[in-house]
């Protein structure tokens, strides 16, 4: 059976695909299948894991009162938290419109993992407007379907047997 048969034009099975984003699959695309329950799911868990995760992070507070390490300590505690998670949240929030520096973020990996309350705060309200990373995957799978189309259409048949 050809893909016309199947109902999907042949150009849209060759060339580029687009790029699955984690929870969408390709569904951003053409925000089919489920798109619209996949977005209000994916928000619901990350603003659940945000709970969870600040549950966690006052259980620890509170390990430190019971410690009695001083005011000091859980004063600066509870800044590294801060300032890790408003930084985490501008990094991931910026992934969402420019691929990250593979260097870069690998020398960030600590910070955002201490920071993982602003990731996930970033994704949460990235994903009440759109597939968390959405705007860049179709630009640049517009880009590539563009220039994917310009190489096929430039050239028709062989060079050598036109007409001088």
């Amino acid at each position: 059976m050809s893909d016309e048969q199947n109902g999907t034009p042949a150009a849209r099975t060759t060339g580029p695909q687009p790029e699955p984003i984690r929870f969408f699959g390709t569904t951003w695309l053409n925000h089919d299948d489920g798109y619209r329950l996949r977005r209000v799911a994916v928000s619901a868990g990350s603003l659940a894991a945000v709970a969870v995760t600040c549950l966690v992070l006052r259980f620890a507070y509170e390990g430190l009162q019971i410690g009695a390490v001083g005011g000091f300590v859980s004063l600066l505690v509870v800044v590294m938290f801060a300032v890790c998670s408003a930084l985490a949240f501008g990094h991931t929030w910026g992934g969402y419109g420019k691929r990250p520096d593979p260097e870069r973020q690998a020398s960030l990996r600590g910070l955002l993992t201490i920071g993982f309350l602003g990731s996930l705060l970033a994704y949460f309200f990235r994903s009440l407007t759109e597939a968390p990373g959405e705007k860049l995957h179709r630009e640049e799978y517009e880009k590539a379907r563009t220039q994917y189309e310009r190489r096929t259409n430039r050239r028709t048949g062989n060079p050598s047997r036109r007409r001088p």
